[in-house]
């Protein structure tokens, strides 16, 4: 693939992709088990926004579907899709590996614990503007967290990134077989665990997207500031290190953040594969691998992604839904595997 211009990357990432992910999002709004007009569609919003009445031909149900419904179910799709993408180019940057993404540090299989625990067994968190099982999944992910860099600090107070990666596959694989233990004592909610564990943003809310949209916001904001550090990574640590850069801090800034965004992410749609891993790849064929177009491209990049899987989801069995997860994995393994294909060709 012939290498993009500066001046037509920035073009792309200020204007294209902006443009590309509102579109997808309008279609999403309008098309579902119940397809409704660009039209109406834009009258509801126009309607919704001004507090003018509806018009007439446009039924109440109509508005219903389209402001309770799909609207918030549309922003958190897109504010997870970004989220996902953008923990998976910075986890990638970090790490020097092109097979990580978000989930490398065993952080969204403590938040599956939580919310199965949740289901399973009635378990809850109160005073937390989640449901149980989502405010369960958020405290879980965030325990997590802590023991992880813990056991890291324990066993290297350097904490480099070898040692991290060892302790959260070791921690993914302890905390899926106390998973497998609650299902198994929980037989009766197996299908409402796994539904969960493979992901859905059915039910989301505009609260849900208001706590997405201020995670994004800060953590992701964290992880831009932090574009300059990522590509000294690239290089090496030693190499970051000798140009001034403090790897230990910007290490533990990235995963903290990285941490906290995939935790409010799994919290509210469940574990969802193959979005921070597959994203930043298309995005990088375009952009290159420079973090400062990267991080941002992938923003628009994962949102776009997610809304289409989404879209797939309730499509193309309907009235039936499938979990988006499930989408995602199959598009993501066939997308990956192109990728692949086409990178080792050209070498």
């Amino acid at each position: 693939m012939r290498p993009v211009s500066s001046a037509k990357q920035t073009r792309i990432i200020l204007i294209v992709l902006p443009v590309i992910a509102l579109i997808t999002g309008f279609v999403c709004v309008c098309a579902g088990s119940v397809a409704i007009s660009p039209a109406d569609t834009l009258a509801v919003l126009h309607s919704a926004l001004t507090g003018s009445p509806l018009p007439e031909n446009i039924p109440a149900s109509t508005a219903s579907i389209l402001l309770s419904v799909r609207l918030p179910r549309v922003l958190c799709v897109a504010l997870t899709g970004a989220s996902l993408s953008i923990c998976g180019a910075a986890m990638q940057g970090l790490l020097k590996n092109p097979l990580a993404d978000g989930s490398t540090l065993g952080v969204s299989t403590g938040a599956s614990l939580g919310a199965a625990l949740s289901i399973a067994f009635g378990l809850r968190i109160p005073f937390l503007p989640f449901s149980a099982a989502s405010g369960m999944a958020a405290v879980f992910a965030f325990l997590s967290l802590m023991i992880i860099m813990a056991l890291a600090w324990r066993m290297d107070h350097t904490l480099s990134t070898n040692t991290i990666i060892l302790i959260g596959i070791i921690y993914s694989m302890f905390i899926s077989s106390i998973l497998s233990l609650v299902v198994t004592f929980a037989s009766s909610r197996l299908k409402q665990i796994t539904f969960w564990t493979m992901g859905s943003l059915s039910g989301s809310s505009f609260r849900n997207a208001a706590v997405l949209a201020a995670a994004l916001l800060i953590c992701g904001g964290i992880l831009l500031s932090l574009a300059d550090e990522l590509n000294a990574f690239a290089v090496g640590e030693n190499e970051a290190r000798s140009i001034g850069v403090n790897v230990r801090r910007t290490r533990l800034t990235v995963l903290a953040s990285v941490s906290v965004l995939i935790g409010i992410s799994v919290s509210i749609g469940g574990s969802i594969a193959f979005v921070g891993l597959v994203t930043p790849h298309i995005v990088r064929m375009i952009t290159g691998p420079n973090h400062r177009k990267l991080l941002p491209a992938c923003l628009f990049g994962g949102a776009v992604f997610l809304l289409l899987a989404d879209l797939a989801a309730r499509v193309l069995l309907k009235p039936l839904e499938l979990p988006v997860g499930v989408v995602t994995s199959f598009a993501g393994a066939v997308v990956f595997v192109v990728i692949y294909y086409r990178t080792r060709k050209n070498f």
